[in-house]
């Protein structure tokens, strides 16, 4: 406990509390917080639209080679951020196989773009949600469903009246998760959009820079980024736990 403790009390002492207000509201600390805010909630609304229905799917219904489908949606969760940053740059960069026709066909470029964010975030952020939901979908009792299912609701009605009400918290919990991890996220952030003021650099990658000129606001925007992260873990009581192993 002391191992895990001691850089985070090493933290809040080294952190200069009479000018924390000014750090955090520095033209470079309020843009990269903008930024992150945009960036982290758009990577969440995008890992729900595409993290619900796969949970689903991995929960319910059987087909050959599931437990692979599994790994490769929790592998983000292991993968070092860089090597995902790179995999995202072979296949969405300039070059890639399909940021090539993206950018000749309809002038896209997702590298070194706010949007490029947004999707390096979603990639390691989403499998928080998805191993949430599949557990909270697994966990469920099923005779909800069915009694609704012979009562003569349909497919999507029993879905929204019944499925995603038992299952709401951990959805929330997923959802507070996978924000979480999107807000922190430096490594794949970096490799594939770059680190560009307004634009592509968030609070992680606005930290790093900050510690070659600035420590204070760097120690700042370390306490502001540790606070979200406190909160979010305290707030869950412990709801996500049940998830890992599914």
């Amino acid at each position: 406990m002391g191992f895990l403790a001691l850089p985070l009390i090493g933290l809040l002492v080294k952190a200069p509390w009479g000018s924390l207000g000014s750090d955090l509201t520095s033209p470079v600390a309020t843009a990269a917080l903008r930024l992150s805010l945009v960036c982290s909630l758009s990577a969440t609304a995008l890992s729900l639209l595409l993290g619900l229905p796969l949970a689903w799917v991995l929960a319910r219904t059987e087909f050959p080679g599931r437990n692979l489908v599994r790994a490769l949606t929790i592998l983000p969760m292991v993968l070092p951020p860089v090597v995902g940053g790179v995999a995202l740059l072979l296949v969405f960069g300039r070059d890639g196989f399909l940021g090539r026709p993206l950018f000749d066909w309809v002038g896209v470029q997702l590298t070194f773009s706010t949007a490029g964010v947004v999707l390096a975030e979603t990639f390691v952020a989403m499998p928080f949600l998805i191993i949430t939901v599949e557990a909270a979908l697994r966990s469920m009792d099923g005779r909800y469903e069915e009694a609704a299912t012979t009562l003569g609701a349909g497919r999507w009605t029993v879905f929204r009246r019944i499925t995603l009400p038992l299952i709401s918290s951990s959805l929330v919990a997923g959802a507070a998760l996978t924000w979480a991890r999107a807000l922190g996220e430096f490594g794949a952030t970096i490799t594939f959009a770059g680190d560009i003021q307004g634009r592509t650099q968030t609070l992680p990658l606005a930290v790093y820079l900050a510690l070659e000129g600035n420590e204070q606001v760097a120690i700042a925007l370390s306490l502001a980024l540790l606070a979200v992260s406190v909160v979010v873990l305290v707030s869950l009581r412990g709801r996500w736990l049940g998830a890992i192993a599914p």
